[in-house]
C-alpha cells in the first residue's frame, strides 16, 4: 500500500470512528431519556440534556472531517458514497439526540412517572425504538446492507402500533389529566421520530454499501362514497390508469351496492378502461388495515360519515363532487363532468405527492 493510500485509509478510519462514537453517545442518550421518563428520575433527565452538548460538538467535528477528507483526497465510487452517507447520518444522529432531549424535558415537566397502561405502552414502544436504533447503528458501522434492510421492516409495524396507541390516548379511558396526556402524546411522537431517523440511517447504509438509492414513496389511497357503485370506482380507474407507479388505489362504500352503475361502467369503457373485474365493496376495515392508508378521499360527505376516528397518520381529503341529476336525461353529461373533475383532482394530488413527473 502506498503512503497516499495509507493516509487515505487512516483519515477514513478517523471519520468512521468519530461517527461510531457519536452514534454510541446518541444511543446512550435515548436510553437515558427513556429510563428517566419511566422512573420519573429527574437527575437522569437533566443528564440527558447536558449530554446533548457533546453530541452537537461531535456533529460539527464530523462535518469538518468529512469536508476535509473530500478536499484532500477527492474520493470517488465507494469512498465518496460512504462519505456522503456519513454526512447525512451525522445530521440524523444529531436530530435523534434532540428527540432524546425533548423526552427528557417532558420528564422534568411531569409530576410523577407514568403508570398503568401508559407505563406499559411506553416501556414497550421505548424498548422497540431502542432495538431498532441499535440495529440501524450496527448496520451502518458494518456497512451491512442486508442487516439494514431487515431493520427497516421494523418501522412499518411500529408505525401501525403507534397509530393504535394514539387512538387509545384520544379515548383517555384511564382518565389521565390533560397535562399528562399531552406530555405522553409528545413523548410517543419523539419516539416515532427516532424510529423514522433510524430507518433513514438504514437507507444510507444501503446506499453506502450498494449505491442503491431510496425508492420514491408509493402511497396507499382509499376512495370512499355511499355505495361504491359509481364515483369511487371511477376515481380508482382514473388513478390506476394515469399514475400506476405512484400509488395503490382502492375504493369502498358505506354500504355495498348490488352492482356497478351500468352507465358509469359503459362510460369508462368508452374511455378505454374496463371494470369487468370490479364489484362494489362495503367499508369493512380493521383498525390495523386502516392505518396502512396514507390518504382517505371522501367523495360524498365528510370523513366523520365513514369513520369514528381516523388513525393519526391517515389524512382525510374531502372532494365535493357535483351531485347526480334527478333524472336520467342529464346523467351522461354528469358523468363527463365528474370524470373531468376527478381527473384534475387526482392529477393535482399525485403531483403534490410525487412531483410533476409522477409515474
Amino acid at each position: 500500500m502506498s503512503r497516499y493510500e495509507q493516509r487515505l485509509e487512516q483519515d477514513l478510519g478517523r471519520v468512521r470512528e468519530s461517527i461510531s462514537d457519536m452514534a454510541q453517545n446518541v444511543e446512550v442518550g435515548v436510553q437515558s431519556a427513556i429510563s428517566g421518563l419511566l422512573t420519573g428520575n429527574h437527575e437522569r433527565a437533566a443528564a440527558t440534556i447536558l449530554g446533548d452538548h457533546a453530541i452537537n460538538r461531535a456533529m460539527r467535528k464530523i462535518d469538518r472531517l468529512c469536508h476535509s477528507f473530500i478536499a484532500q483526497h477527492l474520493p470517488s465510487a465507494g469512498h465518496l458514497r460512504l462519505l456522503s452517507s456519513v454526512m447525512r447520518v451525522n445530521i440524523e444522529l444529531e436530530r435523534i439526540g434532540d428527540y432524546a432531549v425533548t423526552i427528557a424535558r417532558e420528564t422534568l415537566q411531569r409530576s410523577g412517572p407514568p403508570s398503568g397502561r401508559l407505563l406499559r405502552e411506553l416501556e414497550r414502544v421505548g424498548g422497540e425504538t431502542l432495538v431498532m436504533l441499535r440495529q440501524a447503528i450496527d448496520a451502518f458501522n458494518e456497512v451491512n446492507a442486508d442487516k439494514a434492510r431487515a431493520t427497516m421492516i421494523l418501522e412499518q409495524q411500529m408505525e401501525h402500533d403507534l397509530d393504535l396507541v394514539y387512538a387509545d390516548l384520544m379515548k383517555n379511558e384511564g382518565n389521565e389529566s390533560v397535562e399528562n396526556l399531552v406530555n405522553t402524546f409528545s413523548t410517543f411522537t419523539q419516539l416515532k421520530r427516532v424510529v423514522d431517523q433510524s430507518k433513514n440511517i438504514c437507507e444510507e447504509t444501503v446506499f453506502a454499501a450498494t449505491g442503491d438509492m431510496k425508492a420514491p414513496k408509493v402511497y396507499n389511497i382509499l376512495f370512499v362514497d355511499k355505495d361504491n357503485s359509481c364515483q369511487s370506482q371511477m376515481a380508482v380507474a382514473i388513478a390506476r390508469k394515469r399514475y400506476p407507479g405512484s400509488g395503490n388505489y382502492t375504493s369502498a362504500g358505506l354500504a355495498a351496492a348490488e352492482e356497478l352503475n351500468p352507465a358509469m361502467a359503459a362510460f369508462l369503457e368508452g374511455h378505454g378502461t374496463s371494470l369487468e373485474a370490479a364489484t362494489p365493496q362495503a367499508l369493512n376495515l380493521t383498525p390495523l388495515q386502516l392505518t396502512q392508508h396514507h390518504f382517505v378521499v371522501c367523495l360524498q360527505g365528510d370523513s366523520k360519515d365513514y369513520f369514528e376516528q381516523l388513525p393519526f397518520h391517515t389524512t382525510p381529503l374531502h372532494w365535493d363532487l357535483a351531485p347526480a341529476p334527478a333524472d336520467e336525461a342529464g346523467f351522461d353529461d354528469w358523468l363527463e363532468e365528474v370524470y373531468r373533475d376527478l381527473a384534475t383532482r387526482i392529477r393535482d394530488l399525485m403531483e403534490q405527492l410525487r412531483g410533476e413527473d409522477a409515474p
